[in-house]
This record gives structure tokens, C-alpha cells and sequence, in this order.
């Protein structure tokens, strides 16, 4: 009973990040903005959270890095619609100036290069559960996902954003900015990314690398496929991701167990590639997904 209760704890603390990450995607590539530069958001926000968190405390560090979550989202935005730039270019750029800034900041910020660490009284205050002490952003991350499908499917404005990247040239004609309704898409699936990043800084391991990302901002690309843009179904793949790696995590408190932790430790990318490549096929996106819209 014990290991269950370790894992679902774990299960829980993993998950946030690539569910809050998804949802975030969600948001934008239903107005019809795809963006691969996850992964930099996230290491990006985590560095940032780090920092505004050990200056200011963690509530400080969570706002600073959904700002900066924002804005490299509203940076992707207006280069993908105003200036019509490719937005796979734009999310590449994104990744790569992610690791060279966090790097740089290491260096700048941290006696040690490889690691920047929060002192433990700045760390966000968690909850004691049956599964361990847990922060109170999976409460967030549990409960965004039915608000974000309940908007999207049931409200006015959840219908202008499915229009604008569905339908952009309809939505124009109706009188809605299309532009506009993709930047703040953007903006918004980019400030959840970045408290997905601060979280892991501020919330969950109490420091930051270079390497904390660790492909999460691209598992949270492939939530996104498996869950063919449905906010519920994007939890359920993070906790997917968060059961598997926390199953390694647990084997290693397990004396003699049969398999080894390397190998369980590998185990939530190799379900998400084959998730994904069973999904990949049967899903249907917006049409204007990716395509910047011009207005005729």
C-alpha cells in the first residue's frame, strides 16, 4: 500500500507540467497556431520561476514565469501572423535560444554552471496528503482542463477561437480579428507553459538545470495529438506520462526488483511514440492550422 501511495503521488507531481503544457497548445492550435518551442518555454519559465522565486518568494517566481510564458507566446503570435513567418522556424528558434539563455544564466546567476538552486524556504508550500506532500498547482492542473473544454465547446468566445482556425476567412467576414484572437491564444497557451515551467522549478524539485525540460515540452506536443485537441483527454496523457515515470521512480525505493529502473525510466517516451503513432492518422485538426492568415 505504501508504493501505491508513493506512486500516485508521483504520478500526480509529473503530470502537471505536460498537462498544463497541452492545454496551453490546446488553446493556440485551435485558433490555428501550432508552436514546437515548448520545450524552450519550459526551460525557459523554470529558470526564470527559479529566479523571481529565490529574489521575491514562490509566488513571485510562479507569476514570473507565466510572464515569461507569455510573452515568448505573444512573440511567437506576432511573428506567426503579422510578419506571416513559419511557424515550425519560429518554434525551432524558440528551443534553441532556450538553451544557450538558461546556459548563459547559469553562468551569470549560479556558483555552480550546471545547476541553479532555490533555498528551501522559498520553495512553494505543499499540501500533506495520503500520496505525500503535494503543491497545490495539481489541483490546477486537474481541474483547468474540463474549464478550458467547457469555454471552448460552450462559450461565444470559444466559438470565435475555434473559427479563427478552422474558418479564418469566415471569421473575418463575421467581423471577428483573426489575428488578434491568435495572438492571445498564444499568449495564453504560452503563460501555461510557463507556469508548467515555474512549477518545476518552484513547486516540484526545488531547483533548475539545463536539462530540466527534459523532453517534456515534446510529449506535451504529442498529448496534444493523442488528445485531438480535447483538454480532458490531454490529462489523461499526462497522467499517462506521470504514472510511467514515476514507475521508475518507485522501482528504485524496491530492493531486488526483476527489471531494471533504466529500463522503466525510458518506458513514458516509448508509450508516447507509440501513442502517438497510432493516433497520428485519426486525427482531425483545425484546417487553417499553421497557415497564416491573409487577409484578401
Amino acid at each position: 500500500m505504501a508504493i501505491f501511495l508513493m506512486l500516485v503521488g508521483f504520478t500526480l507531481q509529473g503530470m502537471v507540467p505536460i498537462t498544463l503544457t497541452a492545454v496551453g497548445e490546446i488553446i493556440g492550435q485551435t485558433a490555428g497556431l501550432f508552436n514546437i518551442g515548448l520545450e524552450g518555454i519550459l526551460l525557459v519559465s523554470a529558470f526564470a520561476g527559479a529566479l523571481g522565486a529565490a529574489a521575491a518568494g514562490p509566488l513571485a517566481g510562479l507569476a514570473i514565469g507565466m510572464g515569461v510564458g507569455a510573452f515568448i507566446g505573444l512573440a511567437f503570435a506576432f511573428v506567426s501572423t503579422y510578419w506571416k513567418g513559419t511557424q515550425m522556424v519560429a518554434g525551432i528558434g524558440i528551443n534553441m535560444l532556450a538553451v544557450g539563455f538558461v546556459e548563459f544564466g547559469m553562468i551569470r546567476f549560479s556558483s555552480n554552471a550546471g545547476a541553479f538552486t532555490i533555498p528551501a524556504e522559498q520553495h512553494l508550500f505543499r499540501f500533506n496528503t495520503p500520496f505525500g506532500l503535494l503543491s497545490p498547482i495539481i489541483l490546477v492542473a486537474l481541474i483547468l482542463p474540463f474549464v478550458v473544454r467547457w469555454f471552448i465547446k460552450r462559450t461565444r468566445a470559444g466559438l470565435m477561437l475555434k473559427a479563427a482556425g478552422e474558418a479564418p476567412e469566415a471569421a473575418d467576414v463575421s467581423g471577428i480579428n483573426v489575428n488578434a484572437i491568435r495572438m492571445l491564444a498564444a499568449t495564453v497557451g504560452g503563460a501555461l507553459a510557463g507556469l508548467g515551467g515555474a512549477y518545476m522549478s518552484v513547486a516540484w524539485f526545488g531547483f533548475v538545470t539545463k536539462g530540466m525540460s527534459a523532453g517534456r515540452g515534446f510529449i506535451a506536443l504529442a498529448t496534444v495529438v493523442f488528445s485531438g485537441l480535447n483538454p480532458i483527454l490531454a490529462l489523461l496523457g499526462g497522467l499517462l506520462f506521470g504514472f510511467f515515470r514515476s514507475l521508475g521512480l518507485v522501482v528504485d525505493t524496491v530492493p531486488g526488483f526483476p527489471l531494471p529502473a533504466e529500463f522503466l525510466h525510458m518506458l513514458p517516451y516509448v508509450v508516447t511514440l507509440l501513442v502517438v503513432s497510432g493516433a497520428i492518422g485519426r486525427v482531425r485538426f483545425p484546417k487553417a492550422l499553421g497557415v497564416p492568415y491573409k487577409r484578401e
